[in-house]
């Protein structure tokens, strides 16, 4: 049951995240790289930041060496940076297909907290930081969406 929990979660994760990227194509890349003084600044260093997370916790989920961060800076554009999220989002989803219930319950050789623990914090995460860039969004005039997980459970029954 565990096991399901965590795809679902990380399904809406992907799912609240690419919703948040149609929204940000909407916007000029001059509004995409505004500076803000909030977190991380930028739309584009918050998304950019975000994949960048994601990755580097699937890489020590998948016991690779540290892959660092992505340098926020070398995205310019909306469309780099939605094709790092892209990039990021099919490994963490093709990641997540392979995992059984023992192996979610185990840490890794280079994490020490059981799995599952890490990819809630990734949801949790990417929560966090969508709602920054949602206010961002809305502030320029972007009609925006709730993303509560309740929300869009209901709309997948739809």
């Amino acid at each position: 049951m565990k096991l399901e929990l965590i795809q679902l979660y990380v399904e809406y994760h992907i799912d609240m995240t690419r919703r948040v990227w149609d929204l940000i194509d909407t916007i000029s890349d001059e509004q995409f790289l505004a500076g803000d003084e909030y977190s991380q600044g930028s739309i584009r260093n918050l998304m950019v930041h975000l994949a960048s997370v994601d990755r580097r916790w699937l890489a020590g989920l998948k016991n690779l060496d540290d892959v660092g961060h992505l340098n926020q800076t070398d995205y310019l554009t909306r469309a780099v940076a939605r094709e790092a999220f892209e990039n990021v989002a099919r490994d963490l989803s093709d990641y997540i297909s392979t995992l059984t219930e023992d192996v979610l319950n185990k840490p890794t050789d280079k994490i020490d907290q059981p799995q599952w623990q890490i990819l809630l914090h990734l949801v949790n995460h990417g929560t966090d930081h969508r709602a920054t860039v949602l206010q961002q969004l809305n502030e320029l005039g972007v009609k925006t969406f709730p993303q509560d997980l309740v929300i869009w459970l209901w709309d997948r029954k739809k």
